[in-house]
Parts: structure tokens; sequence; C-alpha cells
């Protein structure tokens, strides 16, 4: 979602486009997902908010034949969907909640995205500590009852393995991942030797991990892309485009505008799906139906450059109960661990960015399970937060509100006749397939259609004949390997795209290319490439959500610049706005994610 999308005070999520001067004299044919939409102006059902929940909808509804459009204020997996905790778990602690049957699809759904996504998704070993034997025992329950009321407290062994026994069970069905094990202090030890030795405890399971959301998202859209491509209307039965933002309701429908332009035009639909997350309400307001369904919380996360934590980890998710009760998590992703998450009840009309206290909160916690490992500000790289699109909560602690979803039906008289709008309220990264196939489940109901395939056994994107081993994976690179691409850029190539790298390689020989001289990460073609079939609408896009660079704290002036020039004749910028776009980038990492790339000459 982007600025300014309802002309009145709106929040802005993470790495929002800020200040950005719009091109008037910029060529539609720079943006063909966008002309596509202006060139036909109507579809059976037009999806608002390019999350996974929305961008999930939109696949579901191509793969059924469906006319299909969807639109984003901002970049593809911007919202909340960037800046999840890069899990995709069952939710143990639900459980508590008494959410039985979110957790019994959350589980089905984990071990199906293994399988479906193995390139993005893959196996979590998680393990907690665990410093008390009958904590929780009494609060746990009086908390199922009263829907999530009271204070939070500390669970303990007996909770715990309570707790992962029914996790088990849901997972007996289709199982791709190891049942718990309960150790206990000494042998935890001899495992995880860096743990606060104050443990009584450790216990072991298996969930999973998405260090790629965003490029998952975006396989998952370009699925959708490719299964409405060849329908007979013009533009194809599925279209996409980022930087289109809902102003309002028209006497012909949904006024949309291009934000990288600022042409406005008018949309109409058969159905609009609300799939904007936190701001569903103000969605629903600029279209002339006022709603009161959300009420989020905000998570943040901070990521370190620290080898000696990393280490400790041993590979490992280390997700745990600090003594307030919240659940939080340390986990190595890469060469990098992340930290996180807050639970904070969240002020829609403020950015959603982490605190100093929240800084000083994982420490804390990080000292309460690592205590002999000193933590400090220069270790962190890169910090985000995102709003949860939970639904009103009214008196709920923050950390029991349900994560589960529901639909709500809603009339629009836009386009002089009524109208049907689904507005979506809830939903969680692990969940999306399912949710999608549900939310596409009442579209078709309200086009009088039927379901034409299940999209639960369909496999994602670059997922598609991934390699199912090691040495698999090895022999797919050695087999990819050209006199300019050595194991490690090959390797690079199918850790961002999935199998899907193979016509990237074909891309990147069918001209000439060199690596980028600030990060062997990248090189010109592939830049090209991003530029062309990716949608990039602005400079941060490809630092935050086509690459992991500003994530891994990899960004400087010189590859700020660097990339700048390289993506310029591709999408248009004369030198104006070329440094508009650097400036842009290092607003949108200082202000959203406490990035301070050094002052440079643009």
């Amino acid at each position: 979602m982007g600025e300014d999308t309802f002309r009145s005070p709106c929040p802005q999520p993470k790495g929002v486009v800020l200040g950005h001067p719009k091109n008037p004299n910029a060529s539609p044919s720079l943006r063909p997902e966008a002309q596509s939409l202006r060139d036909r102006p109507s579809a059976q059902v037009l999806i608002i908010g390019g999350g996974i929940n929305g961008v999930g909808t939109f696949r579901d509804l191509a793969l059924q034949g469906v006319d299909v459009a969807l639109v984003e204020r901002g970049d593809y997996c911007q919202g909340a969907s960037g800046a999840s905790s890069h899990m995709i778990h069952g939710g143990i602690r639900y459980l508590e909640n008494g959410e039985f049957r979110l957790v019994r699809e959350s589980v089905v759904e984990r071990n199906r995205l293994l399988k479906i996504a193995p390139h993005y998704v893959k196996p979590l070993q998680t393990t907690i500590p665990v410093f008390s034997t009958f904590s929780g025992i009494l609060s746990a329950p009086l908390r199922f009852l009263s829907h999530g009321k009271g204070k939070p407290t500390e669970r303990g062994a007996v909770l715990i393995k309570l707790g992962l026994s029914i996790y088990d069970f849901f997972s007996r069905d289709g199982g791709s991942v190891p049942r718990h094990q309960f150790r206990n202090r000494d042998h935890a030890l001899e495992e995880l030797p860096r743990l606060n030795p104050g443990i009584k405890y450790a216990a072991t399971y298996f969930d999973a991990s998405v260090h790629n959301p965003e490029r998952l998202t975006l396989d998952v859209l370009q699925d959708g892309q490719q299964a409405g491509a060849t329908g007979a209307l013009s533009g194809g039965t599925a279209r996409a485009s980022n930087y289109v933002s809902a102003v309002s309701s028209s006497p012909s429908g949904v006024r949309l505008r291009d934000e990288l332009t600022g042409e406005e035009f008018d949309f109409a639909a058969d159905v609009v799906v609300n799939t904007t997350g936190a701001w569903v309400d103000l969605t629903n307001s600029a279209m002339g139906s006022p709603s009161s369904f959300m009420g989020g919380t905000k998570g943040s996360h901070v990521v370190l450059d620290h080898p000696e934590l990393l280490e400790a980890c041993q590979g490992r998710e280390i997700f745990f109960e600090h003594t307030d009760g919240r659940v939080v998590l340390i986990y190595p992703i890469g060469d990098r661990v992340l930290v996180g998450t807050t639970d904070v009840r969240a002020n829609a009309a403020e950015d959603a960015v982490c605190t100093e206290a929240e800084v000083d909160y994982f420490f804390e916690l990080i000292g309460h399970v690592f205590p002999s490992i000193p933590v400090g500000r220069h270790h962190i790289v890169y910090s985000f937060a995102g709003v949860r699109p939970l639904p009103r909560h009214d008196d709920a602690q923050p950390g029991f509100i349900s994560r589960d979803y529901r639909i709500e039906r809603g009339e629009s008289a836009a386009g002089g006749r009524p109208g049907v709008v689904l507005s979506l309220v809830g939903g969680k990264w692990t969940t999306f397939r399912a949710l999608a196939e549900h939310l596409g489940n009442e579209v078709l109901a309200e086009l009088g259609h039927r379901r034409a395939v299940s999209t639960a056994n369909l496999a994602i994107g670059g997922g598609a004949g991934f390699p199912a081993t090691e040495q698999e994976v090895q022999a797919w690179i050695k087999g990819h390997m050209t006199p300019a691409l050595n194991a490690d850029r090959v390797t690079g190539l199918l850790e961002r795209y999935g199998t899907k790298a193979e016509g990237v390689i074909a891309f990147l020989a069918d001209g000439v290319d060199e690596l980028l001289r600030s990060t062997h990460e990248l090189s010109v073609r592939e830049l090209e490439y991003m530029a062309r079939y990716e949608q990039v609408g602005h400079l941060v896009d490809v630092l935050i959500r086509r690459t992991a660079l500003a994530f891994r704290g990899l960004v400087t002036g010189e590859l700020l610049n660097e990339v700048a020039e390289i993506l310029a004749p591709h999408l248009g910028w004369d030198e104006a706005m070329r440094r508009a776009e650097i400036q842009n980038a290092m607003d949108v990492l200082k202000r959203f994610h406490g990035v301070k790339v050094p002052s440079l000459v643009l």
C-alpha cells in the first residue's frame, strides 16, 4: 500500500515510497501492467491489496478461469506480509486460545508448503528453553475460557509438553517433520551450551521458515498471471499491477490511480475483494461503505550481524516466552540472526517502525536466553515492523487476539448498480493458500461459477521440480554452471528464483553481462530481468523485496548509485528521477528500517 491512497491522513506501511515526484511525462509503455488495466477497465473481480492473501486469491481465481484484476498501491508484499517473522508455523500457542481449527489448518498448510514451495519454505528445528515445571497451569485454562483475557504468564514444562503432544497429533496425517523431543537440563546444555544454565528443560520440535517471503509472493502472483495469460480478452484474464491505488468509488466503478504517473481512471467489477490488511476499514470507507472490522497490533524485529549469537543458535530457532508472557524468537537466517517479535497495540495513524524501547526489549530477552553473549546496537543491520491485520479485539490481551480469519460480505453502489464487496479480516502467512481457496470459493459463489481446480497440491513457481536432496541441489548447480557463472553465482540464483533460475540463466546468457562492482550477488543483466519481468517500480524495491541486500545490511552508497544507473534506461528515469530514486531509497531505509547509508554525491 502506498502514499496518500485515500486523499486523507493514511498510515504508511513498511517501505512506502515517500515524497517521490510523480512523472507526468512517463510513457505508459513503461508500465504494461497498469496500461492493461487502463485499456480494458473492467473485470469480473477486482482485488485491492497485494499482500500474500490478496495475491494468493488472485492466483486461485485465475486458475479457475475467472477474469480477475489486482491492484496494490505500493509494491507487492510491502506491508504486513513483508514484515513477518519469516515463519511458516502451526501456531502452538493458539492452542491456549482454543483455536484448534486454526492450529490444525496451519499444521496441514505448513506441511503442504514444504512440498509445493520447497525453494523458499524449509524445515526449521525449534527449541523452547523451559525455566519452570508447573507455571501457567492455572492461568492457561482461564485464558481458554475467557477467550484471551487475563494476565500473560510464562508457561512451564507441563503445559508445553501438553501443547506439543497435541501439535504432533495434528501432524499425524501427511506429516513431513519429526515429532517433538523433551530434554532435561544436562542434555539441553550439551546440545546448546550457551543457553541460560538456569533452564530446567528444553523442548525441541520442527516448524518451517520462509527466508524469502517477498519472492514467494512474487512467485504466487506470476503463477496467477501465467494462468490467465491465454485468455481471449485483451491483456489476458488475470492482470495485476503494483503502484496502483484505489482512490474512491465513482459512477463507473472504483476510481484507480497510477501512483507512478498520477493518472486516474475508473474500473468496473462485479465483485470487489478487499485484502488490504490493517487498512481494510479505510479501503471500505474510500469506496463509500464504512466498516470497523480491524484492530491490528504492531510486531517489530531486528536483524543482527552477530557471529557469536549465530553460532550459539546452531541453526535452530530459539522460540520461548519472556518473563512477561510474550512469545519471542531468535533464529538464524543465512549469515544473520533475526530477533522478534513484539505484540503491541497499533495506532493506524502512525508509522510502523521498531522503536528504541523495543530494541531494549529484544536485548533483554537475548540476555535472558543467552546471558553470556553481549549484544549491542552496533550489531543491528536492519529493523522492520508491520501491523498485523487482526480483528477488532476490545479488551483482549494483544498476544491472545485470534489469528484466524473471516470474510465479511457487504454491498456497494459503485458504478450505479449494486455490487458485492468481500472484506478479508485477519489471516496469517502460513494459511494463505487455504485462505485464498476459501475466499476464492466465496467469489465463485457470487459469480455463479464452480471450482475447476484446487491448489492444494499445485507447485508454486520455482518450487516445481526443485531438487529434493542436497545431492540433487549440487547436481543442479553443477549442471547449470557456465564459463560466466561459477558455483556461487548459480547457487545464489537457485536460492533467489528456485528452478525458475533456469530461465533467468538463459536471459543472462542472451546478452553482454557482468557482475556489479558494488556486489557480486547481482549482475547488469539480472537487474534488466527484474525491470522487465518483476514490476520494479522504484530502486528500493530491488534492495528490499527483489533481493535481501537491505535485510542483510549490505546497502552502500556505491550500490545505490550503480543499481540506479543500470535500472534508469529500463524504467524511463531521467537524471533527476535517478537522483530522486537514490534519495528516496536512503529516506525509506533510514525512516522505516534504521539503516543510515553514508551521504554520497548523487
